[in-house]
């Protein structure tokens, strides 16, 4: 049997990984700038999280339904604690896919509608829903079952009211920041009137900060600069460091039912052991503060490059746009100046390093940023 293949690679083999840097086989250092689709919150291979990790593997096997309801039990009391929404509830599953799948799932059973409301260049999971983010012509993005996703302009706030008035609005699914679609932002003023118009019409607003949460944005949640509170708050990735995990937030005003919701491999003991230590590690270090701070500095910084048409995002969640495609510079990056960094589209540099990244090495990737523009 053989790999199907769909993802291209570099030619790069990484052995070894500490905090922002990993090195290939033959020694050669990288700055990663990018940390694997922004999964890599506290750093690479940070040492309590891999001895949280490995005290957990020695000492349980997978069926232990007192330790694992413990460790779920004191994830969600941390987790509210530290995240601002304590009086939630919580849904631990596997991946950002199955987070989303599940918000969507949960506000159907609330209101008993099915039409979804998503906005331009959003991505939700392959699995739920997503929007043609792709320029290749071949892959046609997917939607939910039932086929009914409205797709709307983001912050156009005449168009998204005009649709929730029809009344038959399921849920409205945002991204706090869109990861996928080019480090968009949604403007408060578009956020404090969905809100308003989700209430007004009993529609359950769904926040995706699957990418953008986690204090990748300075805050914990992006939507947290809007001012708002959502119904619904999906997480993954920077949730586990790297480690297999989703979350679902689920508000009050949802009543839990036996069987509604179901997971085979959510909030398993290694997983909890994995999202308990990047909460120490968050909270101890002062990540989420380090990511305002750190990532101010690069948008200030980065906004001097002449080269560059726009400069968006929040904290350390950063787009570049640039008149022409990016695929060389990227490459020049990796090769020549040994910094991993992502993409969005074919103009858009996606920066998504560890939460942990310090001005200094803020100032190293600027520094090899333009040699390799030179």
């Amino acid at each position: 049997m053989k790999l199907f293949d769909v993802y291209p690679l570099f030619d790069v083999n990484i052995v070894k990984g500490k905090g922002c840097h990993v090195w290939d086989d033959k020694g050669q250092e990288y700055l990663d700038l990018y940390g694997g689709h922004a999964v890599i919150s506290i750093g690479h291979a940070h040492p309590h999280y891999v001895e949280k990790i490995s005290r957990q593997v020695a000492t349980l096997g997978f069926y232990s339904n007192s330790v694992i309801n413990r460790l779920q039990q004191e994830l969600a009391e941390r987790l509210g604690k530290v995240c601002g929404y304590d009086d939630y509830a919580l849904f631990l599953i596997n991946s950002g896919a199955e987070a989303n799948e599940n918000a969507l799932k949960l506000a159907s059973f609330y209101n008993g509608r099915t039409r979804v409301v998503s906005f331009a260049k959003a991505f939700h999971g392959r699995t739920s829903l997503a929007v043609e983010v792709t320029n290749n012509p071949k892959i046609i993005a997917p939607i939910n079952a039932n086929g009914h996703v409205t797709y709307l302009p983001l912050n156009d706030v005449e168009a998204m009211r005009q649709e929730l008035a029809k009344g038959d609005v399921c849920a409205v699914i945002i991204e706090g920041i869109q990861g996928v679609g080019g480090i968009q932002l949604p403007t408060d003023e578009f956020m404090q009137a969905l809100r308003t118009a989700c209430t007004e019409t009993n529609t359950v607003l769904i926040l995706d900060e699957i990418q953008s949460g986690y204090g990748r944005s300075g805050k914990f949640f992006a939507h947290q600069y809007n001012g708002i509170q959502a119904d619904i708050i999906t997480c993954a990735k920077g949730i586990g460091n790297g480690f297999p995990m989703g979350a679902v937030l689920i508000s009050p005003m949802f009543t839990p039912v036996y069987g509604q919701l179901g997971t085979t491999f959510g909030g398993n003991h290694l997983a909890c052991a994995a999202a308990l230590a990047v909460l120490d590690v968050i909270e101890q270090e002062h990540l989420v503060e380090n990511a305002a701070t750190v990532g101010a500095y690069l948008l200030e910084e980065l906004k001097k490059f002449p080269q560059i048409k726009e400069v968006r995002g929040r904290g350390l969640m950063i787009g570049l746009e640039f008149d022409a495609p990016i695929k060389e510079l990227r490459l020049k990056l990796l090769k020549e100046q040994h910094v991993f960094t992502g993409v969005s589209g074919t103009n858009v540099i996606r920066l998504l390093p560890p939460l942990c990244l310090s001005k200094e090495e803020a100032q190293e990737f600027l520094n090899r940023f333009r040699a390799a523009l030179a």
